[in-house]
């Protein structure tokens, strides 16, 4: 069986639908982008003009115009989007605010369904890249350690990882040298005498990523150097690791993309959305497009899924600012690969971009598409601290019918 996994690249903070992926050129001034809109190969369907690498690459994309919740609160938003569930009740007007997570993450279910570690290949199930804010709902809950994702780049108390990065002086590079020496003794020892298979799952996660194969997969030396540079920095070597850690047999990657930084305002496009628009879209237009150019180049498109959402859209009109403020009630959407539908537009989005018109995509419905193409029974149902059965999917969730 063909190892099958999800991407999910999501734009923290919650990117605008009408600068990114459904502009609406015809709209009033005030409502419409200032950045203006370019076609796509699709008929009909045009991007945001900062997008042009991806509107060419739009016959390999499944593009929604009516992915829909009602939490406008970063936490309360990207909780609903990233498990499945909202958090209730929905959190507007606390923006900001470090909410409790209730229910696991897609990638923590998958975790669960699938085992913490690949059996045959040692990787994680689930790895979670560069969060720069703290509501990102990544986490397993009351599913336990074992089940919460594999961090890179996380500012945080996750045991298990602090950078796989190796930035040592010489000296210190050969003490680790010999550390490893000692550590693939260790592991013979381990297999040999039956401690490994006494540890717990969270153990054995841990233990994989520093005596297996996932040494391998995290190391992005081992790609060619002119794919990594045509990749591009920062976004397009998180995605080019992703792509690696797929092929190894990892489930579920989430890709947060945000930028720290004081002077704009990232995908929370509160103010300016000219000036950080034109930072943050180009990142992802290349990075995403030469993604897409590599996975079906190899064939990856029937094994491995991308998504690319944010928390919520924004506001349809601009507050005076010149900014757009947060809005559930339509999100960018787009999905590649995964062995479905591709080249087609789902669902519409009024005259404005503020509510769907027809064909609502719910949080539910993405997490059913996942299980689909991950082979996840949509029953699936896991036990909570108190020992209840809760259904992943419910409330009408299912696989998106255009896709499959």
């Amino acid at each position: 069986m063909k190892k099958k996994s999800v991407i999910l690249l999501f734009l923290e903070g919650g990117a605008s639908q009408l600068e990114t992926f459904d502009p609406k050129p015809d709209a009033p001034s005030g409502i419409r982008s200032p950045l203006g809109a370019i076609p796509t190969r699709l008929p009909g369907l045009q991007f945001g003009s900062l997008f042009p690498k991806m509107a060419q690459l739009t016959s390999k994309m499944a593009v929604v115009h009516s992915f829909t919740h009602s939490d406008g609160d970063h936490g309360g938003a990207a909780h609903w989007v990233k498990t499945g569930h909202p958090w209730p009740p929905p959190f507007f007007g606390q923006s900001g605010l470090r909410i409790p997570q209730l229910v696991p993450s897609i990638g923590s279910v998958v975790a669960r369904a699938k085992g913490p570690i690949h059996p045959r290949e040692g990787v994680p199930t689930y790895v979670s890249m560069r969060s720069v804010n703290g509501y990102e709902g990544d986490d397993a809950a009351w599913l336990g350690l074992a089940h919460n994702p594999f961090r890179l780049g996380k500012i945080g108390s996750n045991p298990m990882l602090a950078d796989m990065t190796v930035k040592l002086p010489r000296e210190r590079l050969d003490d680790r040298v010999a550390l490893r020496q000692k550590l693939d003794a260790l592991q013979r020892i381990g297999e040999s005498t039956g401690m490994t298979a006494s540890m717990d799952d969270f153990e054995k996660q841990a233990v994989s990523v520093v005596l297996g194969k996932s040494r391998q997969a995290f190391d992005l030396s081992r790609e060619d150097a002119g794919l990594r540079e045509r990749y591009g920095p920062g976004l397009g070597q998180d995605l080019l690791l992703a792509r690696r850690l797929c092929e190894a047999g990892v489930g579920f990657v989430t890709v947060n993309n945000s930028i720290d930084s004081k002077d704009i305002d990232g995908w929370d496009h509160h103010k300016d959305i000219v000036s950080s628009c034109q930072i943050m879209c180009p990142l992802v237009d290349h990075a995403v497009s030469v993604f897409i150019e590599d996975l079906f180049a190899r064939g990856l498109d029937k094994d491995v899924l991308l998504i690319i959402t944010g928390e919520f859209g924004r506001t349809p009109r601009f507050n005076d600012k010149g900014g757009r403020d947060h809005w559930g009630a339509v999100s960018p959407l787009i999905l590649v690969g995964g062995g479905l539908r591709m080249g087609q537009v789902i669902g519409k989005s009024d005259a404005h971009a503020a509510y769907p018109q027809d064909r609502p995509v719910t949080p539910q419905d993405l997490m059913a598409t996942c299980f689909h193409v991950l082979g996840i029974d949509q029953r699936l149902e896991v036990t909570d601290r108190l020992g209840r059965p809760i259904p992943m999917i419910y409330s009408g969730g299912q696989p998106i019918p255009e896709l499959i």
